[in-house]
């Protein structure tokens, strides 16, 4: 062990990688301590010690890491039930293919056989459900060369997610007084200047050329908002102003980084905006925190999940805008929200947006992997940069803050979360096609039989969670035998299967497959086992 400035300058070149490494974990950790995150024995005996700067490096001739450590002088040390070598790769120092290859060997290792065990289910069952491959089997989406990488295209079963999911968003939204907007996909780069948008996106923005003018694709929806509440003249009586609008923004990401839904050049936001008084922001929280678990309470991703304080960084306060003034204002407002909310949450220095603080909900899926999905934003800084202002008590003009808000983040990101997380299996209510009806055969008195089932079908209303969610079914009256039709259903994860026959026909009943198994429906009865089936 020794200081790392010490360490720096011992390892010249490669000290200064470590030193960009540490700065990274310091940030993900929200510690100032080097000890706590690198272990320190000292540190981990004596825990009031918070000025202790040593950290822990590792060299094997040549080659030298920060690492946490513990180190073992030989493999025989480990429990060689819980270890495994991987895989194997050909890399290059630095990614500098001038210098000589090497061969880079992967292992994994764990406190236990049972925790290895875990670890490669978790990984292949990953690969199972990779939304890449089941939105390609289920027809959700489509991504076209001649349309362009990160562009992807939603089939109508994707369609169906989406819509779906937004409607629930909309449901949510309206009991708490928000009202929907619209914004046109392009605008004058000055809005991006003045917002500060343009500089902060640099050339990851999309540029238009009309006749006479040039545009910008929106990077976001924030300054159109801003004008919106601009072009009013509220008063105090009026706030908060609350905003809501699914709109799409596009943004240049680099082609490598692209990825099925999860990272996309056109980025749909389920997008908020509310305009209120600095005295109004802890009940504003309270509302949107309310929407936030009750929506992934329904789509159960809530059983585990933390929030993160996101601050700026003090000691790199260039890549955000706005005064010092404004910036303590807006995380102290935000800290005090999470603290009346009981909200568990960490303080992280370095991961606030760039106009102000946030706060990051962050969520684990069915594998347990952890994703930054709903955001709750507190800005001082675009109101007064477009002036904004309404009418107080005294008559005289007001600052509003503005306190941005999503809860799915982006709907093509969630989707492709979703789409891992039920492994394409969704909900009952979510399901794109919710009900499948098979024909036994195709003979008249089937066929007429299922035209009566229909009716019954066009009447069926689901009420939970989504009010006045109509059915969606299908209809298989192909001469296929009645197994090929069944797998076709399960292929396509379809919760419940009607099969129709002649015996079904007597007795004036429906056969039902779901997961749960197999039953006799009475036709009577259908319609309420279908508006109460989960």
């Amino acid at each position: 062990e020794m200081d790392i400035d010490e360490a720096i300058e011992h390892f010249g070149e490669v000290g200064q990688i470590l030193k960009v490494e540490l700065l990274q974990d310091l940030k993900t950790h929200g510690t100032t301590n080097f000890a706590e995150i690198y272990g320190s024995d000292e540190a981990n005996s004596n825990q009031d010690k918070t000025d202790i700067q040593t950290v822990s490096v590792y060299k094997i001739g040549n080659f030298v890491d920060l690492c946490r450590g513990p180190h073992i002088e030989t493999t025989g040390q480990l429990d060689i039930t819980a270890f495994s070598l991987d895989s194997i790769s050909a890399s290059y120092f630095r990614g500098d293919q001038s210098r000589e290859s090497m061969q880079r060997i992967y292992g994994i290792l764990f406190h236990s056989k049972k925790d290895l065990k875990e670890f490669l289910h978790n990984r292949e069952e990953a690969k199972k459900r990779d939304h890449r491959k089941l939105g390609a089997d289920l027809k959700l989406f489509t991504i076209s060369e001649q349309i362009g990488a990160g562009l992807p295209l939603l089939q109508p079963q994707g369609a169906s997610l989406r819509n779906t999911l937004e409607k629930y968003l909309w449901q949510l939204h309206s009991k708490k007084g928000y009202e929907r907007v619209w914004t046109p996909h392009i605008a004058k780069l000055a809005l991006y200047q003045t917002s500060g948008h343009a500089e902060k996106f640099g050339d990851e923005l999309f540029s238009v050329k009309g006749k006479d003018e040039e545009f910008i694709l929106k990077p976001m929806n924030c300054p159109h908002h801003m004008q919106i509440f601009a072009d009013n003249q509220f008063s105090y009586r009026d706030l908060p102003i609350r905003y809501f609008e699914p709109a799409t923004i596009y943004r240049d990401e680099k082609s490598g980084q692209l990825s099925g839904l999860t990272r996309v050049r056109s980025i749909t936001q389920d997008d908020g905006h509310l305009f209120c008084r600095v005295s109004q922001i802890q009940e504003e929280v309270a509302h949107i925190v309310t929407i936030i678990k009750e929506f992934y309470s329904t789509l159960g991703l809530d059983q585990d999940y933390w929030v993160s304080l996101s601050v700026r960084d003090p000691l790199n306060k260039s890549v955000t805008i706005g005064s010092d003034e404004n910036w303590e204002a807006a995380e102290q407002a935000l800290e005090k929200a999470a603290i009346a909310n009981n909200l568990p949450y960490r303080r992280i220095e370095g991961e606030a947006a760039v106009y102000g603080p946030k706060l990051d909900f962050m969520f684990k899926d069915v594998l347990g992997r952890e994703w930054q999905l709903a955001t709750i934003q507190a800005d001082f800084n675009l109101p007064q940069r477009f002036d904004l202002s309404y009418i107080n008590e005294e008559g005289e003009k007001e600052r509003p803050v503005v306190i941005h808000r999503a809860i799915t983040g982006s709907y093509e990101r969630f989707l492709g979360i979703l789409i891992e997380h039920f492994a394409g299996r969704f909900p009952y209510w979510l399901a794109p096609v919710q009900v499948n009806v098979l024909a036994v055969n195709d003979s008249t008195e089937v066929l007429d039989y299922i035209e009566i089932i229909k009716q019954t079908l066009d009447n069926v209303v689901i009420s939970k969670p989504l009010k006045y969610n109509e059915l969606r079914y299908t209809l298989d009256t192909t001469p296929e035998s009645l197994g090929k039709k069944i797998r076709n259903s399960e292929l396509q994860k379809i919760p419940v299967i009607i099969i129709v026959g002649p015996k079904d026909i007597e007795a004036q009943q429906v056969s039902i497959r779901t997961q749960n198994g197999e039953s006799k429906v009475d036709l009577s009865e259908l319609r309420g086992f279908l508006e109460n089936f989960e």
